[in-house]
C-alpha cells in the first residue's frame, strides 16, 4: 500500500472515531446543559436553554420533597455498593488464588461449572431470588440487597484468576520454604504485587449495585421512597405527571451520580487498565 493511500486510510478511520464519538456525546451533553436550565420541565424546541441556572443542583441536594429525596437515595445506594464492593473484592479475590495458586480435586470442574454460569443473563434468576428474598422476609432490605449482590460474585473471578497465573510461582514457593501459611502467602506475598487487578475488581464490584436498576426495582417495591436506590428515585421522576416539574432536577441527579464514578475512574485508570490487560491473558 502506498503512502499516499495510508494517510488517506488514517484520515478515514480518524474521522470516522470522530463522528461516532460525537454521536455518543450529544445525548450526555444535552443532559448536561438541561440540568443547567432555568425552565423544569422538558423543552424539546431547543438544544441549548434560554435561561442557566444552577438552581437545579441546589433543590436535587438541600431541598429535597416527597418526589425528589436525592440525599437519602444517595445514602442509600452508597452503603449498598461500600459493602457490596468490600464483600465482593474478597470473595472475587480468594476464589481466584484458589483457583490460580492452589491444586484440588475437582478444581478444574468447579471452574468450568463458573464460567458456564456465568453466561447466563443475571436477570433469568431474579424471580426465583425475589421469592427466597421473600420467603425470608428480607424484600424491600438493604441487607438483603447486599447478600444477593455479593453472594454470586465469586463467579467472576476468571480475570483476576488470569493475572494471578502472571505472578512467578517461585515466589510462592519460597515463602512456603519460609514457613508462611497459605493465608499469609495470599496477604504478604500476592496481593501486594497484584495492585492493578486488586483495583480492577474493586471498581468493577462498586459499580454493579451503584449502576443497578432492575434487581433494586424487583426488591425494593414496597412504595416507600425512602428507602430507594438512585437509580429508582431518578427512574420514578420520569413518571408522565412529574416532568413538567421535574425533568431538569432530573438531569441534575443524573450528572451527580456520575461525579462519584468519574472521579473514580481518572485516579484509578492507569490500575484499571493494567488489572483488565494484565487478567485477561493467561501467563
Amino acid at each position: 500500500m502506498s503512502k499516499k493511500k495510508k494517510v488517506v486510510r488514517k484520515i478515514l478511520h480518524n474521522l470516522l472515531l470522530a463522528i461516532l464519538a460525537v454521536i455518543w456525546l450529544i445525548p450526555i451533553v444535552w443532559l448536561l446543559v438541561t440540568s443547567f436550565s432555568g425552565y423544569d420541565g422538558m423543552n424539546t424546541s431547543r438544544f441549548f436553554p434560554k435561561t442557566w441556572t444552577i438552581n437545579n443542583y441546589f433543590r436535587m441536594l438541600f431541598q429535597s420533597d416527597t418526589v425528589a429525596q436525592f440525599p437519602r437515595w444517595f445514602t442509600n445506594t452508597f452503603i449498598i455498593a461500600i459493602f457490596t464492593c468490600l464483600i465482593s473484592t474478597i470473595f472475587i479475590l480468594m476464589v481466584s488464588y484458589a483457583t490460580s495458586c492452589m491444586r484440588f480435586k475437582g478444581r478444574k470442574a468447579l471452574m468450568n461449572a463458573g464460567v458456564m454460569l456465568q453466561l447466563f443473563p443475571g436477570f433469568l434468576s431474579m424471580i426465583a431470588i425475589y421469592f427466597i428474598l421473600k420467603a425470608v422476609n428480607l424484600t424491600n432490605s438493604h441487607f438483603g440487597m447486599i447478600l444477593v449482590y455479593s453472594g454470586a460474585s465469586g463467579l467472576g473471578y476468571l480475570i483476576a484468576k488470569g493475572y494471578f497465573d502472571t505472578i512467578p510461582a517461585s515466589l510462592r514457593e519460597a515463602a512456603y520454604l519460609e514457613g508462611a501459611s497459605e493465608l499469609t502467602t495470599f496477604v504478604k506475598i500476592v496481593l501486594p504485587l497484584s495492585q492493578p487487578i486488586v483495583v480492577y475488581t474493586v471498581i468493577s464490584s462498586f459499580l454493579v449495585p451503584w449502576a443497578d436498576f432492575i434487581f433494586a426495582r424487583i426488591i425494593l417495591n414496597s412504595g416507600i421512597s425512602s428507602d430507594w436506590t438512585v437509580a429508582i428515585g431518578l427512574y420514578n421522576m420520569l413518571q408522565r405527571n412529574l416532568l413538567p416539574n421535574y425533568f431538569s432536577r432530573f438531569c441534575a441527579g443524573g450528572i451527580l451520580v456520575a461525579i462519584p464514578i468519574g472521579i473514580l475512574f481518572v485516579i484509578m485508570q492507569k490500575f484499571y487498565v493494567e488489572g483488565i490487560t494484565g487478567g485477561s491473558v493467561k501467563g
